[in-house]
């Protein structure tokens, strides 16, 4: 048996801590990746797992491996990879997190100006706002938005974005448009809770910092949910500029505050520190940073 399909079949089943997820990050049968375990066991001579009926653990022996194996793997991608994709161009799959209204709006869109390059890519993407594990998940790559404060990724930053304040033109005429932040303590703002400090927005005029304490009816945890809420009058939205270019160019949302500057920040692509990485990973964050600059 293939020592590389049984280190893949280990590493898998450990990170995810059951044969059955390993086996479906693995695209192969719970009991392939049980037997690919058993011999790597049986080669080692040592027990790396420990079973138990709802999950595996690893022995003291296994986090030995897990620490050692994913490197030699990765080394040994990167070789294979280059040597193939040399002849042959770009191959595989890519495995992909973002952010859900950033994926939604702008990375499933530049995965697909990607893709139409490169014919022999898969794409795996998948959207959580939370910021994933990149080794536990087996993400290759992640984008994000704001400071990383993980120290063992690496980062390449691609662009900025920016948020802006805005509300419906019907909002704005029944109650008024804020003329400074303290305004917005009169307001409906609709507060998106996946904000680090969703009720506290930040503008800036002359250098210097106003903060404003929001309140409103609707607490919701998507930035989508959030602009669609203002879209239908429903109060005033905090939002990344990204998302609301449309409305704005159609009128249904308006901009407010335009004297003050908000909050914005990197977009950046991450990826693990420390492994090398396979020339479709760096194919496609060059790709990233030159499409990233078509953002508005």
């Amino acid at each position: 048996m293939d020592i590389v399909d049984e280190l893949k079949a280990f590493v898998a089943t450990a990170r995810t801590g059951s044969f059955t997820a390993g086996a479906a990050q693995l695209g192969v049968s719970n009991r392939l990746t049980s037997k690919y375990v058993a011999e790597l066991e049986a080669r080692l001579g040592t027990r790396l797992l420990q079973r138990t009926t709802r999950k595996v653990g690893l022995t003291p022996a296994g986090e030995d491996l897990l620490a050692r194996a994913p490197a030699v793997l990765d080394e040994l991608d990167a070789l294979l990879g280059s040597v193939s994709e040399g002849s042959r161009g770009l191959t595989g799959i890519i495995r992909v997190s973002a952010p859900v209204t950033f994926g939604e709006v702008y990375v499933a869109g530049m995965l697909a100006r990607f893709a139409e390059a490169h014919p022999d890519v898969t794409f795996d993407l998948r959207l959580d706002d939370r910021y994933v594990d990149l080794a536990a998940d087996g993400i290759d790559l992640a984008f994000r938005m704001g400071v990383s404060e993980t120290l063992s990724l690496k980062t390449r930053k691609l662009g900025m974005f920016h948020t802006s304040l805005v509300a419906h033109p019907d909002y704005v005429n029944k109650y008024g448009c804020p003329q400074i932040p303290d305004d917005l303590s009169r307001h409906a703002c609709i507060v998106d809770t996946n904000r680090r400090q969703p009720h506290r927005w930040r503008f800036r005029k002359d250098g210097a910092e106003v903060i404003a304490q929001v309140r409103g009816r609707f607490h919701v945890n998507s930035a989508r949910a959030a602009i669609e809420l203002a879209a239908v009058g429903m109060g005033v939205a905090y939002a990344p500029r990204f998302a609301i270019s449309d409305m704005l160019e159609t009128g249904r949302l308006v901009p407010l505050l335009e004297d003050f500057d908000m909050d914005g920040g990197p977009i950046t692509a991450v990826y693990l520190e420390g492994r090398t990485l396979p020339r479709k990973i760096r194919t496609l964050i060059d790709f990233a940073a030159e499409d990233v600059r078509a953002l508005p």
